[in-house]
């Protein structure tokens, strides 16, 4: 059997005699065609697709995501833990930081890529003790963020190339400063949680702050 034979069962039948190259697909559409296909159309489909492991693990990851139902369903808390907190076996400045890491940890928003992220060097704990603090502006002026008191390490994620997954470039900066961030109840769990990174301000942002401050009220 050669694919030009295969009638895949969505919509869409190969001419015969006509060569159609499945590695020119975009990403997207290829994940589309794996999550419509039957067990038996997804075996041969993989046949002709040669993807490397690491796409292969990328492409499970989403199915599990999107497939996932009842108490398999990652929570909104152990999303963000994934998503957001990192450890410190790789050094902040690195360039290609955020471009590895938003794959690796499989951040998109509903497989398009985000435009911006963050990664923070904390423990969830101690960011969870964030949401117990008095309400502040956020960076787009809404007073419904939590400010940290310490000083937090991270890397900020700005989208510069890319639509979806997995074509997304990023610029990543290293900054350090006091975290801003909305949190969420979690009803399951009976518990606030942070829910997104809003900014990181870093020590020239708060002194400017301060000063605006200090001038506002003399």
């Amino acid at each position: 059997m050669t694919l030009s034979t295969v009638t895949l069962n969505i919509g869409y039948k190969v001419p015969p005699g006509k060569h159609v190259d499945l590695i020119t697909l975009r990403p997207l559409t290829l994940l589309l065609l794996l999550l419509l296909l039957q067990p038996l159309q997804l075996k041969i489909l993989q046949k002709y697709v040669p993807l490397s492991a690491e796409e292969i693990e990328q492409f499970e990851d989403y199915l599990e995501e999107m497939l996932s139902t009842g108490p398999t369903l990652p929570t909104p808390k152990d999303v963000f833990k994934r998503r957001t907190i990192i450890d410190s076996g790789r050094p902040l400045t690195d360039s290609n930081y955020c471009t590895d890491e938003i794959k690796m940890k499989n951040v998109h928003n509903r497989f398009r890529c985000v435009k911006e992220h963050f990664f923070l060097q904390i423990s969830f704990e101690e960011l969870q003790d964030i949401c117990n603090n008095l309400f502040v502006s956020c960076k787009n002026g809404m007073k419904r963020c939590h400010r940290s008191r310490q000083s937090i390490k991270g890397v900020y994620c700005n989208l510069i190339e890319g639509v979806v997954m997995t074509d997304c470039v990023y610029e990543s900066s290293y900054r350090q400063g006091q975290v801003l961030m909305t949190c969420r109840w979690q009803n399951d769990i009976q518990e606030v949680i942070p829910a997104y990174i809003n900014d990181i301000m870093e020590i020239n942002d708060t002194i400017k702050e301060k000063h605006v401050l200090r001038g506002y009220f003399q």
